[in-house]
């Protein structure tokens, strides 16, 4: 056992010996990850989408309104969550991480869920938490031998139904249907029925059994619970029950902001992951009558997302288990809809890389107040460990985000993201540095936002702002 894993080791069991926290006396943990959900919430302030339940979940929490992740892509953000760090780009990176712990399992620490195992939770996950909706690799991604996280999960489930198996729920549309051909299947969908016609309502009624049998034994064995639940949609393709869709009907939806295809180098793409499915010949950059159907059919999806939320956080109160619980809403990402000539995420502008992020426990100062202050994924590791008395660990690299639950005007700190090329986020700039050595620097001061590139005109602000970055990237795995 090398000297790194023996502190690991060492200082977990020196921990657990200590007095002042019992696990008993820990509260419980609901982790709610949506999946590419942009902050186009009513609470976010987009009073044209129904959301009622993440609504009323953010009326008593802390929303933070600058959240952003560490890559616009799902695999590479869902690292960050669960370990605290930042992890190598691609969807593949929790699996290359399996792979490491695999052949060394000395040079890993341990993930966020196995942290809070070793610190005597009941940890479960039900649905797509990590990047493989059930957490598993194989052709199907339900073999059970390719664990995506291991030592992570006492249970780690995911319900497939008529869906067959993971693979086939990831993008499944509506009775069981399954994406073969992606040309083949309808981009939109809403077909009449209950929650479960699609594959969230089945993941979010697992979740409700899990959560009662995690709260028995909560009462019997005084064992607090980490229970993570991923939701699918609004994920691609965007399909939901018919009643979500009708709710938009007669909703003016507000202008798509900066439309056009940027010029220069940036980091667009021609929306090939949305462009691949059945459009029927169709293009929302040049059919506006399909561009409003396109995000009519997204805001359906969230609506659709919201209620799973709702039925979670309900069964949390009749449980009794609300005011012992910390309550996190987390989306992996953002979704392009339109800006900058995109439809989907893969870019490091801001629709791509900033997502929700709302906080709840018992005894928030000033609920309901929303937060400015800049802050990232890596974030919510020593976040859930300062509010459940948690030991913090030292290889987590993202720092607690109680001061601003505590007062919500407390600064933040820049972001990093990184995919082709990588970029830092401010309280005033973004700057983006491309492989090839071309600069993009953007002030979200003005209205301009990042539809002009201001790079040439402010080298010393590249300059610094490129130090920071070059100093982040540093703690990259």
């Amino acid at each position: 056992m090398t000297s790194t894993r023996c502190i690991w080791v060492l200082t977990a069991v020196l921990l657990t010996w200590l007095p002042p926290v019992s696990a008993a006396d820990r509260p419980n943990v609901l982790l709610l990850c949506i999946d590419d959900l942009r902050p186009e919430l009513n609470c976010f302030g987009a009073t044209h989408i129904s959301s009622p339940n993440i609504d009323s979940l953010a009326a008593k929490s802390r929303i933070f309104t600058r959240h952003y992740v560490r890559a616009p892509t799902c695999g590479a953000s869902r690292y960050a969550l669960l370990t605290g760090r930042y992890g190598p780009s691609g969807n593949g990176a929790i699996f290359a991480r399996a792979d490491r712990l695999k052949k060394n399992p000395d040079s890993v620490p341990p993930s966020m869920p196995a942290w809070f195992r070793q610190h005597g939770y009941m940890t479960v996950s039900v649905g797509k938490v990590s990047h493989h909706p059930g957490g598993r690799g194989g052709a199907d991604w339900d073999d059970e031998a390719i664990p995506e996280m291991p030592n992570s999960w006492n249970r780690h489930l995911m319900p497939t139904g008529d869906w067959q198996h993971p693979r086939g729920a990831m993008h499944g549309l509506a009775h069981g249907e399954i994406r073969g051909n992606a040309k083949a299947m309808d981009v939109l969908q809403a077909v009449a029925g209950p929650d479960t016609i699609y594959p969230d309502g089945l993941t979010v009624d697992e979740a409700l059994k899990q959560l009662s049998e995690l709260s028995e034994n909560r009462n019997s064995n005084h064992q607090p619970f980490f229970l993570a639940v991923g939701v699918i949609r609004p994920h691609l393709p965007f399909g939901a029950p018919k009643k979500y869709r009708d709710l938009y009907d007669n909703v003016e939806f507000p202008p798509i902001p900066h439309p056009e295809k940027p010029s220069g180098t940036t980091t667009w793409h021609n929306s090939g992951e949305f462009m691949k499915y059945n459009r029927w010949d169709r293009n929302p950059n040049t059919d506006a009558e399909f561009a409003t159907e396109v995000r009519k059919a997204y805001a359906a999806c969230v609506s659709y997302a919201d209620a799973q939320v709702g039925k979670l956080l309900g069964r949390l109160d009749e449980l009794g288990q609300t005011s012992n619980t910390v309550v996190i809403l987390w989306g992996d990402h953002g979704w392009h809809l339109g800006e900058h000539a995109i439809w989907g995420k893969h870019a490091l502008f801001e629709e791509s890389l900033r997502s929700p992020l709302i906080v709840h426990y018992d005894g928030i100062a000033q609920p309901g107040k929303a937060t400015n202050a800049v802050v990232e994924t890596i974030d919510v590791f020593p976040t859930l460990c300062e509010l459940t008395n948690v030991p913090a660990p030292d290889f987590a690299l993202g720092v607690s985000l109680l001061p601003q639950c505590k007062e919500p005007e407390a600064a933040g700190h820049a972001a990093l993201s990184y995919a082709s090329a990588q970029t830092i986020r401010t309280a005033t700039h973004r700057l983006i540095l491309h492989p090839k050595g071309q600069v993009e620097l953007y002030d979200h001061q003005t209205s301009d936002g990042e539809t002009r590139n201001i790079a040439a005109q402010h080298a010393e602000l590249v300059d610094q702002l490129s130090q920071q970055l070059a100093e982040r990237a540093k703690l990259r795995d």
